[in-house]
């Protein structure tokens, strides 16, 4: 029987992804995997991260990947509109050595591309995804067209009739593994699946969690990369 997954905030932990996909959890071709934004920064990996994603699309598997803020600071950053506040310097400069240039202007076409196409949020029969959540007190089709929310709001008011009844599955604000158990044990309206899987040195973190949106089982690997810097959250 084909089956249906739910991750988030990956931030360059190829090495925890693809433990995460190739044996915890799995994935078939006939699964569906929905990934919630934020593939780059942070972590060791980001070019070998998306290179990852766009193979496994390429071989025939259903992985659908959404936008997250850190793949817009990217594209933004591409594009000659960095921000200031574009990550620290040893941030920048592990992204950038992970795809082997030396700056962001030099990041491959292929890579740009696929990250321009990423949708800011999908609907299913019974889940809405969105990388960070929405602003429920627009009307729903503002709601829908608040980009900046939808990418970087740390909190909300879920509001189930603003989505049709339906729940809600997000990503970006950090939080231990505990308390994504409880949410899921619980079955709530809106879920935050970011275990924080890139802060390898925080150990009510640092994992990449993995809802079944069938069975309600939640897979979760702890990260496996080799060593980088990151500050403790």
């Amino acid at each position: 029987m084909a089956r249906r997954f739910a991750a988030t905030d990956l931030h360059g932990c190829l090495r925890t992804f693809r433990y995460l996909v190739e044996e915890e959890l799995r994935l078939r071709p006939a699964d569906t995997l929905y990934l919630l934004g934020d593939y780059v920064n942070k972590g060791p990996s980001s070019g070998g991260l998306l290179a990852y994603l766009m193979q496994l699309q390429a071989a025939g598997y259903q992985v659908h990947c959404l936008r997250g803020n850190h793949e817009q600071e990217l594209l933004d950053a591409a594009h000659g509109h960095a921000k200031k506040t574009w990550l620290t310097e040893p941030e920048r400069a592990l992204t950038l050595a992970s795809f082997g240039i030396a700056s962001v202007g030099e990041i491959p076409v292929k890579y740009l591309s696929w990250l321009a196409r990423l949708p800011y949020e999908l609907e299913l029969p019974d889940f809405m995804l969105v990388h960070a959540g929405y602003n429920f007190a627009l009307p729903p089709a503002e709601m829908h067209r608040d980009f900046d929310t939808m990418l970087t709001t740390k909190s909300f008011a879920y509001d189930p009739s603003r989505l049709a009844g339906k729940r809600l599955l997000h990503g970006h604000v950090p939080k231990p593994l505990a308390d994504i158990k409880t949410q899921v044990a619980a079955r709530a309206g809106a879920i935050g699946l970011d275990a924080g899987a890139v802060y390898r040195l925080n150990p009510e973190l640092r994992h990449l969690a993995a809802l079944n949106l069938d069975s309600w089982q939640l897979h979760a690997v702890e990260n496996r990369e080799l060593a980088y810097p990151i500050a403790r959250r």
